[in-house]
């Protein structure tokens, strides 16, 4: 499953996949099938991820167009 949402807020804060991939501490390539949905997105990097964007866990897997955190 693609996740259109963590790929474009990628792409919008012109951030490379490598970039990305440095911050989470995982290879390029592993960054990319996390994008495509090769690889399942851990828990782990769910949270690393939302933290680093400022947007909610179901914004970043395309549950919700809102990138909001609910609180």
């Amino acid at each position: 499953m693609q996740f259109k949402n963590l790929r474009g807020i990628r792409e919008d804060r012109d951030i490379k996949q490598k970039e990305l991939a440095k911050v989470l501490n995982v290879s390029q390539n592993t960054y990319s099938q996390y994008e495509t949905g090769v690889i399942s997105l851990t828990a782990e990097v769910l949270i690393k991820l939302s933290d680093f964007y400022g947007v909610s866990i179901d914004y970043l897997l395309d549950r919700t167009d809102n990138p909001k955190i609910a609180k």
